[in-house]
């Protein structure tokens, strides 16, 4: 069923804006890092990268935890924190790697973690692990 929106309660359409963190290389493929509309900042998957701006290759809790500061780089430029995210879509190459991804997530998220997808994916890059994306209230 269809509840129209009273007057008083109406939005005017806000501004969208792309975030792109100017330590980030231009993305290779078309996306934004992040974009901000309507009260949400909403970031682009995320992996670890190395320090020449490409895919980390190497110990998993490294690439666990360069791939959440990304998040947290796209989350500043858009003018947010970690403790504003309100869902993270999780993304494992293997479901073996669900329990250690597990710990060093919730050192990151605290005790009042955000929702949270976790799915096992081919990424089709056999050195890609893991990748996440968030979206942060900013209201």
């Amino acid at each position: 069923m269809w509840f129209p929106v009273p007057d008083h309660q109406r939005q005017e359409p806000s501004v969208i804006e792309r975030i792109h963190p100017p330590e980030f290389a231009q993305p290779a493929v078309p996306l934004s890092h992040g974009v901000r509309a309507g009260g949400f900042l909403f970031v682009s998957g995320q992996t670890a990268t190395d320090d020449e701006g490409g895919i980390y290759v190497g110990d998993f809790e490294r690439e666990v935890r360069g791939a959440l500061d990304n998040v947290e780089a796209v989350l500043r430029a858009g003018g947010a924190s970690v403790e504003q995210v309100v869902r993270v879509g999780a993304y494992l190459s293997n479901a073996t790697l669900f329990a250690p991804f597990n710990a060093i997530y919730a050192q990151r998220f605290g005790a009042a973690p955000p929702a949270r997808t976790t799915v096992v994916v081919d990424f089709g890059h056999a050195n890609v692990r893991v990748e996440l994306d968030a979206v942060a209230f900013l209201g």
